[in-house]
């Protein structure tokens, strides 16, 4: 039995649309729902394997299908076909592009085609039942194949995501960390420079610097500091 429907765009993940129900029929609704939304958030980076994929969450399933940078999620009972819930999110989806395709890129509010619920209920209720003459010749539909679909656990899907962001949030830093140094490197080696400067006043008026201009006693006491006490750039 399909128990939630979500859509959502995939470029911000922001909600489009939702199959509307009082939750009565189902446990921890607003948990599910806010898995489905962590979903969303992380196919909108761009953290997802296939455009088709089924996931394990507690007792149910989710199934995704994404087509149009528009995601289309459904969760169903572990004991409801794969291929009717599949089916099931194709239908949600050619009517969708149908009627809302061309405003799906320029939508700015969440659930700004909630008027799709319409659509989703009468849909859902063609698929409630599987043992309808229709639903069974889904099912030995031949040419509409499931079995390439991977299944994976919501934990281990949701977990890549997370694992990503501290990979990209450890190289920020790691970024970051390497432009200070490199602004200390140079700090040090102006540092230096007026160090050989002070040097170079200070010998100045020594009889072996006698008549040297000033340019040349920096490079003599930076070739006496570089050979005697090996500074290197």
């Amino acid at each position: 039995m399909v128990k939630l429907t979500m859509i959502a765009r995939v470029t911000d993940g922001l909600p489009l649309a939702e199959g509307l129900d009082d939750g009565r029929d189902q446990k921890d609704a607003d948990f599910y729902k806010q898995q489905a939304k962590i979903l969303f958030k992380n196919l909108s980076k761009g953290h997802y394997e296939a455009s088709r994929m089924s996931i394990e969450t507690g007792p149910y399933f989710f199934h995704y299908i994404i087509e149009g940078r528009v995601c289309y999620l459904t969760m169903c009972d572990r004991s409801y076909p794969k291929k009717l819930a599949f089916q099931y999110l194709e239908d949600l989806k050619n009517e969708f592009e149908r009627v809302n395709g061309n405003q799906i890129e320029t939508a700015a509010r969440p659930y700004a085609f909630i008027k799709f619920d319409t659509f989703i209920q009468k849909t859902k209720k063609l698929y409630l039942d599987t043992r309808t003459q229709r639903n069974i010749a889904k099912l030995n539909d031949e040419l509409y194949e499931v079995h390439q679909i991977m299944t994976r656990n919501v934990q281990e899907v949701l977990g890549v995501g997370e694992k990503l962001d501290q990979v990209s949030e450890l190289s920020s830093r790691l970024t970051s960390e390497s432009r200070i140094y490199a602004d200390k490197a140079k700090d040090l080696n102006r540092q230096l420079l007026l160090v050989l400067q002070s040097k170079a006043f200070e010998s100045g008026g020594s009889s072996c610097n006698r008549g040297r201009s000033f340019p040349s006693l920096i490079l003599h006491q930076a070739f006496r500091y570089d050979s005697n006490d090996s500074f290197r750039d």
